[in-house]
C-alpha cells in the first residue's frame, strides 16, 4: 500500500472472488447485483455453510491503516438482502459488516466474524428508511474495529474483534449478497484509504505473561 491516504478511483489492484454475472467497478463507483440464494455464514445455531457470495478486494502487507466506503442499498427488498465491507481470508476465516434487509419496519445493521469455520452475529435494529451507510475498518496487526457512519464523518464504534489468521498479508474489500430468492444492486462510493484511525491503547497495561 504505497500511498496509504488516498480516495479510491482505481481498482486494478481489486480481485473477485466469485465475480458475479453482473457487475461494474470504475471511476471509483462498484456496482453488484446479487443473484438469489448466495451468503457468507459458517455453522453457528444455523449449522449449515455457506460461502457463495461474490467479494471484491484487494491485498495488503501494512499491519496499521483505516478503509472507508460507503454503501447504497436503496434497491433491497427481501429478508436477509445485503452488502457492506468486508474482510476475506478464506471460506472459514473472514469479517463483514453490512444493514441487512428484513421488512418494511426495521433492518439489522450488524457485523459478523468468522474464525476457524464458526460465525457470530451482533447486531441491533435500525429503521427500514435508512438507505445508506458508510463504514470504517481499522486495522493493528491481527486486531480490527468496524464503525458505521449515517454521514460519513462521525463514526460509531460497532465492535473490536481479533482475528485468528489475521496478522498477516490480508485482504479487505466489499461484497454483496441475497441469501434467499432475490435480487438487488448494491452500490459502492467514496472508496478511502488512511493512515489508522484507530488509537494506540492508552489505559490498563497488558498482564504479564
Amino acid at each position: 500500500m504505497e500511498h496509504i491516504k488516498r480516495n479510491m478511483t482505481d481498482f486494478s489492484a481489486f480481485r473477485w472472488t466469485r465475480k458475479p454475472e453482473s457487475c461494474t467497478a470504475r471511476d471509483g463507483r462498484i456496482e453488484i447485483v446479487t443473484k438469489p440464494h448466495t451468503d457468507l455464514w459458517q455453522r453457528t445455531y444455523y449449522h449449515f455453510r455457506n460461502d457463495s457470495a461474490p467479494v471484491f478486494q484487494m491485498e495488503t502487507d501494512e499491519k496499521y491503516f483505516s478503509f472507508i466506503v460507503k454503501t447504497d442499498f436503496r434497491e433491497s427488498r427481501r429478508r436477509f438482502d445485503q452488502c457492506g465491507l468486508v474482510l476475506y481470508l478464506d471460506g472459514e476465516n473472514w469479517l463483514k459488516a453490512s444493514v441487512e434487509y428484513e421488512n418494511g419496519r426495521y433492518q439489522h445493521l450488524g457485523s459478523v466474524v468468522t474464525n476457524q469455520g464458526y460465525s457470530d452475529w451482533a447486531t441491533t435494529e435500525i429503521d427500514a428508511s435508512v438507505k445508506t451507510m458508510w463504514y470504517r475498518l481499522s486495522r493493528r496487526e491481527d486486531d480490527y474495529r468496524i464503525e458505521c457512519s449515517g454521514d460519513g464523518v462521525i463514526f460509531r464504534q460497532m465492535r473490536i474483534c481479533h482475528l485468528t489468521r489475521g496478522g498477516g498479508r490480508i485482504a479487505f474489500g466489499v461484497y454483496a449478497c441475497s441469501p434467499e430468492d432475490s435480487s438487488f444492486r448494491a452500490v459502492f462510493t467514496d472508496l478511502r484509504l488512511t493512515e489508522c484511525q484507530w488509537p494506540a491503547h492508552d489505559g490498563q497495561s497488558p498482564d504479564e505473561e
